[in-house]
């Protein structure tokens, strides 16, 4: 009996998505739940699996083409355990028998279906990757690993003339991912709708390192995760947005729309550009939920594995351009939300404390806000209010 395989239904904000690969080709057996297409969408990338155990019978669509919710793709022969034991002889017994026992000992090297993909496309051999995974797992990012040692080799060679012919200079093209031509499109519709306007200060980030000199260890073991510093930003921010609910509307129309509640978007690099999941409820979480929460979204954003639920709506986000050395940018707005707070790159400089120089540990903040629904003034006390909190924290926990 053939079974067809489905696109599944996508939420009501995707239209469709592209088929970026197929995991297996007809005459592959396949297991019922294995996965057997990836889709990227303009969010996440969906694994569509086999809904029964069989062989794959007819691929319908070609890697590349778009398709829609519902669309089929595939049918697969199902398999069921009568028909293969009245078809199976003594010596195809011994034979699945060794097979058995090949794909056990072949189990020992697991290959995640992320890391699977980029290998078919890159033609790699798995043999060569190292993997750093649980139990001999290969990860998506051991796979990125290899692929960017072999190019700086190859780069190496290339300046010693072996890869460049001619005199030629290597180029290519390549079309953009759904989630960049996405990013692209929402940078865009934040430039052209919103009057953006961005206001900067500095924080003395000297109190909070100490707090965190003082506990992290005794935090860790208690939590099992590292505090760092955005669980700090988060808590102040929400402080801040309680203060100044401007800050946390956004415009519909001729609207404003106060929220009642703090959804928290972190925007976290990934192999695929970045993506902003959201801290639902910010407010009603401890520092460790903050902290365990956004390393659990870091795993999943390397993975490609964030759910659509994970990265739909926000009302405010904060950006670390200081992970990455930055010292100054100014953010744009995550629309529809009307603010987004830029972190950037802790350094040592000298200030004015009581009518002397010190140096302190300080971080250029920047607030990028939409001047339609916020008035500098509103924006400027915010910022201030989040630095005040973060260079005196026991007012966070004090509540004061």
């Amino acid at each position: 009996m053939s079974i067809e395989i489905k696109v599944p239904a996508f939420p009501e904000s995707v239209t469709d998505g592209l088929l970026t690969s197929w995991h297996k080709k007809p005459g592959d057996s396949i297991a019922q739940g294995e996965v057997i297409a990836d889709i990227e969408t303009d969010k996440v990338v969906f694994e569509v699996p086999s809904l029964v155990e069989g062989i794959v019978e007819k691929i319908l669509i070609d890697e590349g083409a778009t398709v829609v919710g519902g669309q089929v793709i595939a049918t697969i022969k199902e398999q069921t355990t009568s028909m293969a034991e009245n078809k199976t002889s003594p010596v195809e017994n011994k034979q699945t028998t060794l097979t058995k026992e090949t794909a056990a000992s072949d189990k020992a090297l697991f290959v995640t279906p992320s890391a699977n993909k980029l290998i078919k496309e890159n033609n790699l051999d798995v043999a060569a990757i190292k993997a750093s995974g649980k139990g001999g797992r290969v990860l998506k990012e051991d796979v990125l690993a290899f692929l960017q040692q072999a190019k700086q080799i190859k780069t190496k060679e290339s300046v010693n003339g072996i890869e460049l012919p001619n005199g030629q200079r290597p180029q290519k093209r390549v079309p953009m991912t759904r989630l960049r031509v996405r990013i692209a499109e929402r940078l865009l519709q934040a430039q052209h709708t919103a009057a953006i306007l961005t206001t900067f200060n500095e924080i003395n980030m000297q109190p909070v390192m100490d707090l965190r000199k003082k506990y992290r260890d005794s935090f860790e073991r208690k939590h099992g995760v590292r505090l760092g510093f955005m669980s700090f930003f988060v808590k102040a921010v929400v402080e801040a947005l309680k203060q100044f609910p401007e800050v946390n509307a956004s415009v519909d129309d001729n609207d404003i729309i106060y929220h009642g509640f703090f959804d928290i978007g972190i925007a976290v690099g990934s192999p695929r550009g970045l993506v902003v999941p959201i801290l639902r409820d910010a407010d009603q979480m401890s520092m460790p939920e903050i902290e365990q929460t956004i390393n659990k979204f870091g795993e999943l954003a390397k993975t490609g594995n964030l759910t659509l639920e994970q990265i739909t709506g926000g009302t405010f986000s904060i950006t670390n351009g200081g992970v990455f050395g930055s010292m100054l940018s100014t953010p744009i707005l995550n629309p529809p939300q009307s603010a987004i707070l830029g972190m950037h790159k802790i350094e040592q400089r000298p200030i004015a404390e009581q009518g002397e120089v010190v140096i302190r540990p300080m971080m250029y903040v920047a607030l990028s806000y939409d001047h339609r629904i916020i008035d500098g003034r509103e924006a400027v006390q915010f910022l201030v209010t989040v630095k005040d909190l973060l260079e005196d924290p026991a007012r966070m926990l004090l509540d004061i």
